[in-house]
């Protein structure tokens, strides 16, 4: 046998050993997939029911998850916007879930909406509400979440018009600082770097607290129509603003009864806890300390 038969063999029998490989790794990923997945494909109406398998889902089929799903009604509503609208789903009397109806987009943002939530299904993380599958059909996308008993932050915020309560927005804005027991009680506080980022992390959650101080001051959504309009984010609108030593400009006016100086400091809160790098954001023992030292300040003045 020649040199440039034994090549020939050589390269031959490495290219169906690389295939081969392939092969068996696309197989294996495959198994993987169906093993923490349950799918079901509705024949009348053209959807796919993606069902994330964990031992909440264990005694449910994606069948019978979506034959519930598909008996909802306007009674079951509870929330609604721009986004869409939330349903209450009851399985039975102790199992509820909040289902989320997605109006659809192009062909290409549905792709990356699926794989989105493939690697959503994934994250397990106490301030990150846990979505447990999904639904696609041709005029629309559902999500399942876990539905949460004590409703969310956005409800406690804005109520249900959209704006902040008025019985929040009349109170001392220094009283906000009492959020951060919302990550102990069931308020899940979305944690708003992960979608920049893709990592769930402790410093994601001061993150996540520093756009909600932001809200707090501002009156204003992290996703206003306004900031969507100029292609801006409420962070970045906002620190423009401090950056001109402007602050009273952005601060809501149903809170413009405290002292400036106050609001000066709880914005450089904010912005510790907004830092682009995790290392230098304080901990959230160490952003509560020092919102209570500003209180302190306050009384002692006031005493």
């Amino acid at each position: 046998m020649g040199n440039s038969q034994v090549i020939a063999f050589y390269i031959t029998v490495s290219c169906v050993a690389f295939v081969a490989s392939k092969i068996i790794i696309s197989v294996l990923l495959y198994k993987r997939w169906q093993r923490k997945h349950q799918v079901f494909q509705d024949g009348m109406t053209g959807g796919k029911m993606v069902m994330f398998r964990s031992p909440t889902m264990q005694y449910l089929t994606s069948d019978v998850f979506l034959k519930k799903t598909m008996r909802l009604t306007n009674k079951d509503i509870i929330g609604s916007g721009g986004y869409g609208t939330v349903y209450r789903l009851a399985i039975d009397d102790s199992t509820s879930f909040a289902v989320k109806r997605l109006n659809k987009g192009s062909a290409e943002r549905d792709r990356g909406f699926e794989r989105e939530l493939e690697a959503m299904g994934d994250i397990k993380h106490r301030n990150i509400v846990t979505l447990h599958g999904y639904y696609t059909a041709p005029h629309y996308n559902l999500l399942i979440y876990d539905l949460m008993p004590n409703g969310s932050l956005d409800k406690l915020l804005y109520g249900t018009f959209g704006y902040l309560a008025p019985g929040i927005v009349r109170k001392p804005l220094l009283h906000f600082f009492f959020l951060y027991f919302f990550l102990e009680n069931d308020l899940i506080l979305p944690i708003a770097e992960y979608f920049d980022t893709g990592r769930a992390t402790a410093k994601g959650d001061v993150y996540s607290f520093g756009v909600v101080l932001l809200e707090l001051l501002t009156g204003k959504r992290p996703m206003d129509e306004a900031f969507i309009e100029e292609g801006t984010k409420l962070v970045t609108w906002v620190k423009a603003i401090v950056d001109t030593e402007s602050e009273e400009f952005a601060i809501d006016s149903r809170v413009g009864c405290c002292p400036l100086d106050e609001v000066k400091s709880v914005f450089s809160i904010a912005f510790m806890c907004l830092q682009s790098e995790p290392s230098n954001r304080p901990t959230m023992a160490e952003v509560v300390k020092m919102l209570e030292q500003i209180k302190s300040a306050k009384l002692e003045l006031v005493s």
